[in-house]
């Protein structure tokens, strides 16, 4: 495995990362296909520089169907005056731009989950090797790390920016700090059930600073949480010094997700009708939400209730779930 990993990156960049000025580019990566033998996926970066300063990775599209990121950050590339900056910007709009094109949580080449793929194989999977890519070149590079995420196609989601609790807590003090500036309508504690291959492990395992959002869902971006995203990076790149100005200071609820109770799963299939509104208060024990069979009718619905109190904070979407999914996810107020 050591072998494997001193082994050079397929992808090659066509822009220089340590240029001053603003460059438009790609990350190329070579992939014989049926349609083109000799053929390339070409996930489109853009890197912003002028002089020292922090660099500041901002992604999107870690999930291809989560789109408030790559508004924002299509509109960043195109926006961002390089006289404004003092540092380094590197913005990918689309990690997994085959899954972006495709409209998909996953790789349509593939099947690979970007967010679960770290630290990559640079003569793995497609979508390894841009794990790979990001976890060997790009990573080491950054000091903030901001990776946008929704709720994708299957879940909605409450409009928050969140970081994670973490063992370095100099570093998760300054995590916060960032979550804070982003100015979310919600900011999140957040608690992963699932941390493995993620990229915000392989970020907080070399000691960058790494905030991600969930902005709404539904396989969707609205005209107020592409704005929520707009506003966010602008504030994030004020934090920390990349550009300047006053940041645009917003009102935030502060919410934790303390355990594994937070989380409710569908034991069985069916049409999902929710008892609660997203922002709701919900008690422990409570309906959340009925599961009604759709096989036949005159069958008794199953109830999905809540192992805690807290308020709705995500929620299934679209109507129909299968047995396994995560219905709900509650949190706290701080």
């Amino acid at each position: 495995m050591r072998e494997q990993h001193l082994r050079p990156s397929p992808i090659s960049a066509t822009v220089d990362f340590e240029a001053d000025g603003v460059q438009h580019g790609f990350l190329r990566l070579p992939y014989s296909r049926d349609d083109s033998a000799w053929g390339s996926v070409m996930i489109p970066i853009t890197v912003i520089k002028n002089g020292e300063g922090p660099t500041a990775l901002l992604t999107g599209g870690n999930h291809g169907d989560e789109y408030e990121g790559p508004i924002a950050l299509f509109d960043l590339a195109l926006k961002l005056d390089p006289a404004e900056v003092r540092g380094r910007v590197i913005i990918v709009p689309a990690m997994n731009y085959p899954a972006f094109l495709a409209g998909t949580r996953t790789s349509p080449i593939d099947k690979g989950n970007m967010n679960r793929s770290f630290p990559g194989k640079p003569d793995g999977t497609v979508t390894e090797k841009i794990a790979d890519y990001f976890q060997r070149i790009l990573l080491p590079l950054a000091d903030i790390v901001l990776d946008f995420h929704s709720g994708g196609r299957t879940l909605d989601f409450l409009p928050f920016c969140a970081a994670h609790i973490l063992p370095d807590k100099a570093q998760e003090a300054k995590a916060f700090e960032f979550v804070r500036a982003f100015g979310a309508p919600y900011s999140m504690k957040m608690l992963e059930i699932d941390a493995v291959g993620m990229y915000d492990t392989a970020a907080e395992d070399m000691g960058k600073i790494f905030i991600t959002t969930e902005l709404g869902g539904g396989g969707s971006a609205t005209a107020l949480t592409a704005a929520i995203a707009k506003r966010g990076v602008a504030n994030v790149l004020r934090h920390a010094g990349i550009i300047a100005g006053e940041i645009d200071a917003q009102p935030t609820r502060w919410l934790d997700m303390p355990s594994d109770d937070c989380f409710a799963f569908a034991e069985d299939g069916g049409l999902v009708e929710f008892l609660f509104d997203l922002g709701d208060t919900v008690e422990q024990d409570a309906v959340i939400a009925r599961i009604l069979p759709v096989g036949r009718t005159g069958a008794k619905p199953f109830e999905v209730r809540a192992r805690m109190s807290g308020l709705l904070a995500a929620r299934h979407y679209p109507g129909l779930i299968k047995a396994g999914d995560c219905c709900a996810v509650l949190a706290v107020t701080v």
